[in-house]
């Protein structure tokens, strides 16, 4: 077995798109079926391919840190925000060498665990491998898919499966980009030219929750039979 992986969890952003529910807490912290996104989330990462845990936070984040406090969870404070490219690069003394996870944590999944299935999946050729789904096991989530899987693996960018918010990803790139704040989507993008960029699809169902109207689509989904 591949050795356990960092997992970045991205917990930082405003949460725009969730108000007026994010007035008075950070989206992380909004619940869904009884738990806040960020438990869900961390619940993920309760399998042996996971080891070290590093959280994001920004907006409102003392309320994030007392939420984790007492569990085994590293903090990587942002401010200003850093997006997801600069988000991880600030955290990487804390994650370690070595490929990480990043997860988002605005979404449920329904089915197997998704970094299991990601670390079952690894190969050393590749740079990063990202989850994708259909769209037919797709709740929530507005617009349309992200990549298109060759059959070889590799990702080329088209509207057909759906970025999950969780990979892995080699940080060697990380260090070549020029400003504090950038998208994850820029290393993504070289990758892919240069040939090492794979994605698999996700077995089980998953729901974007980034809007006060996908939590009970959230909540549906988490009670369905399993697929």
């Amino acid at each position: 077995m591949t050795a356990p992986f960092s997992v970045m969890l991205f917990a930082a952003g405003m949460g725009t798109r969730m108000a007026p529910l994010t007035t008075d807490r950070p989206k992380p912290l909004i619940r869904v079926a009884g738990k806040p996104l960020l438990d869900h989330a961390l619940d993920l990462t309760d399998v042996p391919q996971v080891g070290r845990r590093v959280v994001n936070v920004h907006y409102k984040a003392d309320t994030v840190r007392a939420h984790l406090a007492g569990r085994d969870v590293a903090i990587s404070a942002e401010d200003p925000l850093l997006e997801t490219g600069g988000g991880l690069r600030h955290a990487l003394p804390l994650l370690g060498a070595g490929p990480v996870m990043t997860l988002n944590t605005d979404a449920v999944w329904h089915g197997p665990n998704p970094l299991a299935q990601l670390a079952a999946a690894w190969q050393p050729q590749m740079e990063a491998l990202l989850l994708l789904v259909p769209p037919a096991q797709v709740a929530g989530h507005v617009g349309k898919g992200d990549f298109a899987i060759a059959p070889d693996g590799r990702l080329t960018r088209a509207p057909a499966q759906i970025y999950t918010g969780a990979q892995i990803m080699r940080t060697d790139r990380l260090g070549d980009v020029p400003q504090d704040a950038f998208s994850l989507n820029l290393i993504w993008n070289e990758m892919a030219q240069s040939g090492g960029l794979y994605g698999i699809s996700y077995d089980g169902r998953w729901c974007d929750v980034g809007r006060p109207d996908c939590i009970p689509l959230a909540e549906q989904m988490l009670q369905a039979p399993d697929v």
